[in-house]
């Protein structure tokens, strides 16, 4: 069922798109962050907002 109302699609897309991942652990990380919270590494990067085609 997809999201009609406008403020929480934009709410839901924020919080599955905005972050960045570890490139050591994987675990997840806020945008913010310069550090992984789990490893203490400094190599993040964004996750991939591109959207895919759907097979």
């Amino acid at each position: 069922m997809p999201i009609t109302d406008v403020m929480k699609k934009q709410l839901a897309q924020r919080r599955k798109l905005f972050f960045k991942i570890c490139l050591k652990c994987g675990s997840k990380n806020s945008i913010s962050a310069t550090r992984c919270r789990k490893c203490k590494s400094g190599d993040l990067r964004l996750k991939n907002r591109a959207l895919a085609a759907k097979k």
